[in-house]
């Protein structure tokens, strides 16, 4: 392999956004993705994560924009509905166009 084609994958796998990439953070936005909106609750059990483990997720990918968190009242309860943002949707895009080049470069 010539050094020039090592480097160019190399920089693919450093380019890919961590933020999404961590595991809990690419089920949420996945899971967010195919739907229009979800709440906490059927995110938790779609994950299997804490309510603070999602919790500490979901406020890292609404302070990047990925996500938007709305609250609400429903049957006299707090209800969290989140929403994939057109950003985020455009990240999880990137990200996934990403992946099918560093997965792609693996098989040269």
């Amino acid at each position: 392999m010539k050094s020039d084609e090592s480097e160019e994958k190399v920089q693919i796998l450093t380019d890919i956004n961590k933020l999404i990439h961590e595991p809990a953070r690419l089920m949420i936005i996945s899971l967010l993705y195919v739907v229009e909106s979800a709440d906490f609750i059927w995110i938790k059990g779609q994950t299997g994560l804490t309510d603070g483990n999602l919790s500490s997720h979901l406020s890292k990918l609404e302070i990047a924009g990925y996500v938007t968190v709305e609250k609400r009242i429903k049957n006299k309860k707090t209800n969290t509905l989140l929403k994939l943002s057109n950003g985020g949707r455009k990240a999880f895009e990137e990200y996934r166009m990403k992946l099918t080049q560093i997965l792609e470069s693996t098989n040269k």
